[in-house]
């Protein structure tokens, strides 16, 4: 975001802002700076923004910022009374507009954009147009960060309505493309049919030129869950919809209104016919309650409570404290504070970063175990990468139709919905681990894997908003054809089955996904954990010699070493029994049928003394007599 200095340092005129403050205070606030240039000879701020921070889209909103952390006075924004009957009726049929201020007013005969003005915009990349409806606005949205629009009022017919599109409908933009609505598209229209995009761009068939003698303004609020999507839908990305889409102040949008209709008197002699608001502003947030405790523990310090309580007042909140606690009404533009850690990372951030301890605070307690769903799912990752499947992470929220096909009945996608998505495609939390896994894989068989074999662990949610650990399983393709002795063939039901059921899958359905995939899922939780795991205590190694012996004995062929070795292991000392195993096998001459010969070699070694050969050799001849009593005999 590109901010102007000397326009930044007239929002504070009491700070004595100079460049080196503003270059070492903003990156300090979370806002880094990528760049100083000139350009009309305005030394002009790269100012990186965070996507969740609309509100310091403009000199306004990043002075205010500074002023908070400087504990200094923002200048006062500029008033005025408009007033006059309304001269159109103005319909909100949707909630997705609950306030939308307007004027009507008529220019005078000639209109000028102040040199100032046409020098601040082209300082900030912009082409004055000429035309004092339209600079005017573009210069209050990089200001003070609320869009606003200018219709021509005599090409306006009838009511203006503020709806959704239908089927079938068209606009025509200002940059000249017709473009087909949806019945997602919030529009403005009149009689004669859709005339802008709400908060995104206006028409072609009402924009102001230099013929219009009546506008009527247009300054409102706009839910950002429909603006996003629709700017994104249209491919339409305007300074209008960047603002909308992340969150405007509703407060602004009379005062804007105001400021703009005075603009227009100062520059086109414009006279005001009438002002008027339709709706009502958006109730503010609900209140936040911060433990000081929990402030304390995150700053890693004890937090002076009446700082905290300054720090957030000058922020804009409405704050109360208690000897416990501190409790904030986040202010109409900061729709980011919603919970008790953003008011902390509020306060630790205007106190300054370089305060936080720079020493990790010591912890002095035992780790607890790992839960049996880790254990479980960490088990699950180790055994499915041996089997060659690659694991993925995916979205946990997918599209209405996608969720559709697999959700159960009874659990409707409505109930899953978000509050504020990327877009429709990502506007449900998932109620099943399938449809993003088939999305991946079809992706990847798109760019000519010929096998596809992927995995994912996460929550699922198939019955409501409570998420369900779950693993699930895709795989298709083509399995073999590596060389010409091996045939290729389509992964089968089968192969996926055989998967499934080794990992404890149970009955669990095959699912066919389509597209030459199959899929299968089960919950974490009806899977068997695997034994908690023990980290053994540390043994010394002994300083005394180990002592080597030998059986030569004879089995039976099918006779596994196993219980051999449980036989002879049982009756010897534990943990001077250092090795036992095999390291010969005999199938030769001289064996009787069905016989073979194991060499047997046992390791024993002390911790803490020298082993003698007496007892040694009645540890060997307690391990033949165990040997003999699994049928093994001593070898001639």
């Amino acid at each position: 975001m590109q901010i102007i200095l000397s326009q930044l340092q007239r929002e504070l005129p009491t700070a004595g802002l100079t460049q080196a403050q503003a270059l070492e205070r903003l990156p300090m606030l979370g806002f880094p700076i990528d760049g100083v240039a000139t350009v009309e000879g305005e030394t002009v701020l790269d100012v990186d923004v965070t996507a969740n921070r609309p509100d310091v889209m403009s000199h306004r909103g990043l002075a205010r910022d500074l002023a908070a952390t400087l504990g200094a006075e923002l200048a006062a924004l500029p008033t005025t009374t408009l007033g006059g009957a309304p001269q159109r009726e103005i319909r909100l049929e949707t909630p997705a507009c609950p306030t939308y201020s307007t004027a009507v007013l008529t220019l005078g005969a000639t209109q000028a954009t102040p040199a100032d003005v046409q020098t601040f915009l082209r300082a900030l990349g912009m082409t004055p147009k000429g035309l004092a409806a339209v600079d005017a606005s573009n210069e209050l949205l990089h200001r003070y960060g609320h869009p606003t629009h200018a219709f021509d009022a005599d090409k306006l017919q009838g009511a203006i309505r503020v709806r959704f599109a239908q089927a079938g409908e068209t606009l025509v933009t200002l940059d000249g493309v017709d473009r087909k609505l949806t019945p997602e598209d919030l529009i403005i229209a009149d009689d004669s049919g859709p005339i802008a995009f709400a908060g995104v761009m206006g028409g072609e068939s009402t924009k102001v030129t230099e013929t219009t003698r009546t506008v009527l303004l247009e300054s409102a609020w706009f839910d950002p869950k429909v603006v996003r999507p629709m700017a994104r839908r249209h491919n339409l990305h305007t300074d209008g919809s960047h603002r909308f889409g992340r969150g405007a102040d509703p407060v602004m949008a009379a005062v804007v209104r105001d400021l703009l209709a005075q603009r227009l008197i100062e520059w086109a002699g414009a006279t005001v016919l009438s002002a008027w608001t339709v709706g009502a502003v958006p109730a503010r947030a609900a209140a936040i309650t911060l433990p000081l405790t929990q402030l304390n523990r995150i700053a890693g310090e004890t937090v002076d409570a009446a700082e905290a309580e300054t720090l957030l007042a000058r922020l804009g909140c409405e704050v109360s404290r208690s000897a416990t606690t501190v409790t904030a009404v986040p202010p109409t533009w900061r729709h980011d504070l919603t919970l008790p850690e953003d008011l902390a990372e509020e306060v630790l951030r205007l106190r300054g970063y370089d305060r936080i301890g720079s020493s990790l605070p010591a912890v002095d307690a035992d780790p607890e175990p790992l839960s049996p769903s880790y254990r479980t799912a960490a088990s699950l990752s180790r055994r499915l990468a041996h089997l060659g499947f690659f694991q993925t992470v995916t979205y946990g929220f997918i599209g209405p139709d996608e969720d559709a096909a697999f959700a159960a009945a009874g659990n409707p996608a409505e109930g899953r919905a978000l509050g504020n998505p990327l877009g429709l495609e990502y506007s449900v939390m998932r109620a099943s681990l399938l449809p993003s896994l088939k999305a991946t894989a079809l992706h990847n068989r798109r760019q000519g894997q010929k096998e596809v074999r992927l995995f994912e662990i996460a929550p699922a949610y198939p019955a409501g908003l409570e998420g369900k650990p779950s693993v699930a399983l895709v795989w298709g393709g083509l399995r073999g054809g590596e060389d010409h002795l091996t045939a290729s063939r389509a992964v089968l039901a089968a192969d996926l089955r055989g998967v499934a059921q080794s990992l404890g899958f149970g009955s669990a359905p095959i699912q066919d996904l389509g597209d030459g995939l199959l899929g299968v899922e089960v919950a974490l939780d009806t899977l068997a954990a695997p034994p908690e795991r023990i980290i053994p205590r540390f043994q010394g190694f002994s300083r005394f010699p180990a002592v080597e012996r030998d059986l030569s004995l004879v089995v039976d062929l099918g006779k596994p070493f196993g219980d051999l070795a449980a036989a002879m292991g049982g009756v010897l000392p534990q943990p001077e029994l250092q090795h036992l195993g095999v390291v010969d096998v005999y199938r030769g001459k001289g064996m009787a049928p069905g016989k073979q010969a194991l060499l047997v070699r046992f390791r024993f070694q002390h911790a803490s003394r020298t082993l003698t050969s007496e007892e040694v050799e009645g540890w060997v001849q307690s391990a033949l007599k165990a040997a003999e009593g699994v049928g093994a005999t001593l070898r001639a």
